[in-house]
């Protein structure tokens, strides 16, 4: 069941619902501005969330952020429709894309045997839209290419574009004086592809660009809150095992050998999946 959370005094958030792949939505409530953080999966999951907003006495969003193209993020757009939404210049040229596409089973089971849609996706779908499935592309207001500030009153939210290998558009939010890091899908594996995987070259220019913020929390749309302790075991994590899969050449024997000699244990299901992912965008990408 989904839950509204508070952090600090200024971000408040939805919780993410697994199975029909809602992700987590934000909102940043600045003294003059408020500031909704992605659109939800669908016009009822953002709607949800704007009502639970409202029973919190949080007013409605002034403005929009969308932290990529991704349909989890975007289908619920026209319930703000009357507001400015901004996004990165390529998450509109991707979401323009899907305009004319239709969404009925049928159409969307081509594009999965077509391999321009994924299966996870496609069953999320149907899921969060069994009956009637009227979905419409509203695309952004504004676009920026690398960063954009806002002043909210009282509270700053940069929005800077990071990429990285789950989609080239991402966007994180800062939320400065809270510490607040809303990380999008940014450091998910890309799953458009015929593996899921990580790249060794994206993957270290994102973990880079990251590590910069001076954040405190963490805030994962498919994971919920994590520390700043948790997350720099996470990017040492990528780091260490990107640097393995370079060193090894997409061995997979070799890079869990000497991971699990390093550690000097045996390795958990997370890591085993992480080496898995490299490994497969090594195999894709430098074979």
């Amino acid at each position: 069941m989904q839950q509204i959370k508070r952090i600090g005094e200024r971000f408040w958030y939805q919780t993410q619902v697994a199975e029909t792949d809602r992700p987590v939505l934000g909102m940043v409530v600045g003294n003059e501005r408020t500031l909704m953080i992605d659109a939800g999966n669908s016009e009822k999951h953002a709607q949800l969330f704007l009502d639970e907003m409202k029973s919190q006495g949080v007013p409605r969003p002034d403005v929009v952020a969308l932290t990529h193209a991704h349909w989890d993020h975007i289908f619920g757009l026209p319930v703000v429709n009357n507001i400015p939404s901004i996004a990165h210049t390529k998450t509109k040229q991707e979401m323009a894309k899907l305009i004319p596409l239709s969404w009925s089973n049928e159409a969307i089971d081509e594009r999965v045997e077509a391999g321009t849609e994924i299966e996870f996706c496609a069953t999320a779908i149907k899921k969060e839209f069994p009956d009637e499935r009227d979905i419409k592309i509203v695309l952004p207001m504004i676009t920026f290419d690398t960063k954009m500030e806002i002043d909210l009153g009282g509270v700053t939210c940069i929005l800077q574009h990071v990429g990285g290998d789950h989609a080239g558009d991402s966007v994180v939010v800062f939320i400065k004086e809270e510490k607040i890091l809303f990380l999008g899908d940014s450091i998910y594996c890309n799953m458009y592809a015929p593996k899921w995987n990580y790249t060794v070259e994206k993957t270290r220019a994102l973990v880079e660009q990251l590590m910069k913020f001076d954040a405190d929390t963490y805030i994962l749309s498919h994971s919920g809150v994590i520390s700043r302790d948790e997350f720099e075991q996470e990017m040492a994590v990528f780091r260490e095992i990107g640097d393995l899969t370079e060193q090894f050449e997409g061995d997979e024997g070799k890079v869990k050998q000497e991971y699990e000699s390093r550690l000097g244990r045996e390795l958990n299901e997370g890591e085993l999946e992480t080496i898995q992912y490299f490994v497969n965008g090594w195999s894709l990408y430098n074979v």
